[in-house]
């Protein structure tokens, strides 16, 4: 799986239940025109017949026994799968907005920001994306009001306390990317160990970025290498970065009708496709999120070729 690339799918696969689900989108694409077998697993016959059955598996056969996670046989017509990105980035804008038209106090655009974003991890794992990068808090968003930023540390607390420790129960690997250092050492303990609850069998990665941005994560990293004497390459430079692990994503959502980057993501999004979303964060969907994939595999990516 190239970390600038959408998935490729080999000849025989073990998916994850929620991998499989991605197929149900059934958006059509151009790829080699051949069938190929896969063996999905559910971890119970409810879980594997509800899901949509995907207009392009020709048979599907075969369970394992009752007290096992039961193994289908699923023969897919390759010319029909969809493009799907290996990563995708969202910039979560527009929650204060949103709160105002709503006639809400403006923090409580954030609570729902918060609360829509926990569910997005989920709606980017069972579409089968296996990683999704956020952008919740930038380093200029310090600037903001004491209140504001306050109110959301606490929420931040709260995600890292609790909610995704919740999520690496059901295979999801958390990280954080950003000025770690910046926070109060509470928060801090709090997210080194969502990180360290993450299993080892994950099947989905959501990086969170916090206190993050683009230019201060490639002079951090040219800090590291002149400190280290090591010569400056591309190479050398991608793997003292904060997002050094991270797949470059495919993708880049901003929500909330503005039509820039603010500093996300400003070296491993240099070929990612942009979608700009009128819509606010707080008010974002499981259907939006499908309008954008469907219209990421009728893309063309030729990566300056």
């Amino acid at each position: 799986m190239s970390s600038t690339g959408a998935q490729s799918l080999p000849e025989q696969q073990s998916l994850g239940y929620h991998s499989c689900a991605a197929v149900s989108l059934g958006i059509a694409t151009s790829a080699a025109s051949t069938a190929r077998t896969f063996l999905i697993e559910a971890s119970s016959v409810e879980g594997m017949f509800g899901l949509a059955c995907p207009p392009y598996v020709a048979r599907v056969s075969g369970a394992s026994s009752v007290c096992a996670p039961f193994v289908f046989r699923y023969d897919v017509r390759m010319s029909e799968v969809p493009q799907l990105p290996t990563s995708i980035g969202i910039i979560l804008d527009g929650n204060r907005r949103w709160a105002r038209e709503n006639g809400l106090p403006q923090l409580e655009g954030h609570r729902k920001g918060f609360e829509n974003f926990i569910e997005a991890c989920r709606w980017v794992r069972d579409a089968g994306v296996p990683n999704l990068v956020v952008y919740a808090f930038s380093t200029e968003n310090w600037n903001r009001k004491a209140e504001e930023v306050s109110y959301l540390m606490d929420l931040y607390r709260k995600m890292a306390g609790e909610h995704l420790k919740e999520l690496t129960k059901e295979n999801v690997r958390v990280r954080f990317l950003g000025q770690n250092e910046r926070f109060a050492p509470d928060l801090q303990k709090m997210m080194q160990e969502a990180e360290e609850m993450s299993p080892a069998d994950y099947v989905f990665t959501v990086w969170v970025c916090l206190s993050y941005g683009g230019r201060a994560e490639i002079v951090e990293a040219a800090k590291k290498l002149q400190k280290s004497g090591e010569e400056v390459t591309e190479e050398s430079l991608h793997a003292v970065m904060w997002s050094a692990e991270m797949p470059d994503p495919d993708i880049i959502i901003r929500t909330g009708g503005e039509q820039r980057l603010s500093g996300f993501l400003t070296w491993s999004g240099v070929y990612s496709e942009l979608f700009f979303l009128d819509t606010y964060w707080p008010a974002f969907t499981k259907e939006h999120l499908t309008q954008v994939l469907a219209e990421f595999a009728e893309r063309e990516r030729r990566m300056g070729k």
